[in-house]
């Protein structure tokens, strides 16, 4: 029989063509990495709630990371208020290192779903090879710059010279875990992008809880200040990055890290940093607004403001990682069915997102307007920065509740691949509305100028919310309707 002939009978018999059966036969791990059809095939609710929730305590684990530092440092005896500013002010630093993490992460994993999608797992493998390598340059870089000009950072970002000394200590033993931070926080999303869920949140878990154990014993027991809480961090942060590493190379995963894989392709590698551009300027800008608001709060309201802004942007945290991790828990299910050209099942997935998202952000909000005293006190015993940071909190989440339309949008953009409507609205929210806020409300409001640089955040994310969700609403029926007609 010719080969064409014998070609044509496996495809009669199989009812497939030889390259999805050579696909298939590729197939040699078991469980859920044997066959991602489970993520068209699984009724979307359980199927959600199975990605999402060790997703979302992923994020939330991982944000203790930082909370549990300020938590700890804040109650060091006579000088838990001042140490708590001077390591709040490294917080934009913190921010560069996590964002450049999501650039390569966030931008490659949901192309490596999408691939998925598309049974084309070589392209897969080379983009998680290729992150893999850039991460690691990246973080080189990361650490030569940190160790040499973080005391200018910290100057320039809102320190005095009451609480530089505390910044500069912390950052010169956490720059030297640059490297961890940015393997365990971007090789894990391709864990996560592979329905790996309770694997990626095991990966922060293990860090977390050895952060949680290490702290009070460097910080405390070996009376090391701040120093301890960095040197607690790096080494939590080893033990996760270990973690995902060997999972990646090991038998269970889908994807592997490979040694052919292990180089810098531009096909490959600048699509994922186009897609990753969004979650970087989303997370960078942070950094920057940090820099804003301390620089500006420093001017009106002096270190105690500067403290609180410490609080609230922890307390924001809070917020924001769990509406990550949502996304990230539907993200393999929007990227998968995108790449197979099931919309209807596309379609249902941002609903639920969509659903799941508005209600935490709707109880979170309300439970912020109840107790704001509360989230306060969990990171600071001083009676006076307590007090203030409960009215500064009311004002500067007060657009909290509309926050999961933002995020749900966002992520889904993320997920479907559109990096010009994700860099689109990262850009509006951050740079194109709160940034000049920072600076204009104060002049608007001059009774109490350090309270109206508070209020820029809720302006800026009421107008935020309202142009994202009409730009997604336009963008997203096109996208429907390009997988309709195959284009």
């Amino acid at each position: 029989m010719t080969k064409t002939g014998q070609k044509q009978t496996e495809e009669k018999q199989t009812g497939r063509k030889p390259a999805e059966m050579q696909t298939d036969s590729n197939r040699s791990e078991s469980g859920a990495a044997q066959d991602k059809e489970f993520l068209r095939t699984e009724p979307l609710g359980k199927l959600l709630l199975k990605l999402a929730l060790p997703t979302v305590a992923a994020q939330l684990i991982n944000m203790l990371y930082n909370i549990v530092d300020r938590i700890y440092i804040g109650h060091i005896p006579d000088i838990g208020a001042t140490a708590l500013t001077g390591v709040g002010v490294c917080m934009p630093l913190i921010m560069i290192v996590s964002a450049f993490a999501a650039l390569v992460g966030y931008g490659g994993a949901p192309r490596a779903s999408i691939f998925m999608g598309k049974k084309d797992k070589g392209s897969a493998e080379k983009t998680l090879g290729n992150c893999f390598v850039l991460q690691i340059i990246i973080s080189v870089v990361l650490t030569a710059v940190l160790l040499i000009w973080n005391r200018d950072f910290l100057m320039a970002f809102g320190a005095s010279e009451n609480t530089i000394g505390y910044g500069v200590s912390y950052m010169n033993i956490y720059a030297l875990g640059t490297i961890f931070v940015e393997i365990t926080l971007g090789m894990n999303a391709f864990i996560t992008a592979q329905g790996f869920a309770k694997t990626g949140m095991l990966s922060v878990l293990i860090g977390a809880v050895a952060n949680i154990i290490l702290d009070p014993i460097f910080i405390f027991g070996l009376d090391m200040d701040v120093k301890g809480a960095a040197l607690a961090t790096i080494i939590s942060q080893a033990l996760s990055c270990i973690w995902v590493v060997s999972f990646l190379c090991g038998k269970r995963t889908f994807l592997k890290i490979r040694k052919k894989n292990l180089g810098l392709t531009p096909k490959i590698i600048l699509p994922c940093l186009a897609l990753g551009v969004a979650t970087f300027i989303m997370q960078a800008s942070e950094s920057v607004i940090s820099v804003c608001f301390n620089s500006s709060l420093q001017k009106y309201g002096g270190d105690i403001a500067v403290g609180a802004m410490t609080i609230l942007t922890s307390v924001m945290q809070f917020a924001m990682l769990p509406l990550q991790g949502l996304g990230q828990g539907a993200q393999p299910i929007i990227s998968y069915c995108y790449g197979a050209g099931d919309t209807a099942r596309v379609r249902s997935a941002f609903k639920l997102l969509l659903k799941v998202s508005m209600t935490y952000a709707a109880l979170l909000w309300l439970l912020v307007m109840l107790f704001p005293g509360g989230f306060a006190a969990m990171f600071t015993s001083d009676a006076e920065l307590m007090d203030y940071t409960g009215t500064a909190l009311r004002i500067y989440m007060a657009s909290m509740f509309l926050f999961g339309i933002q995020m749900a949008c966002q992520m889904t953009f993320n997920a479907l691949g559109k990096a010009v409507e994700s860099i689109v609205v990262a850009v509006m929210r951050k740079f194109v509305l709160l940034i000049p806020l920072i600076y204009i409300m104060p002049q608007i409001i001059r009774s109490d100028q350090t309270l109206a640089v508070y209020m820029a955040e809720p302006i800026a994310d009421l107008f935020a919310v309202t142009f994202t969700a009409i730009l997604f609403t336009v963008q997203f029926k096109k996208i429907l309707a390009k997988i309709r007609t195959g284009s």
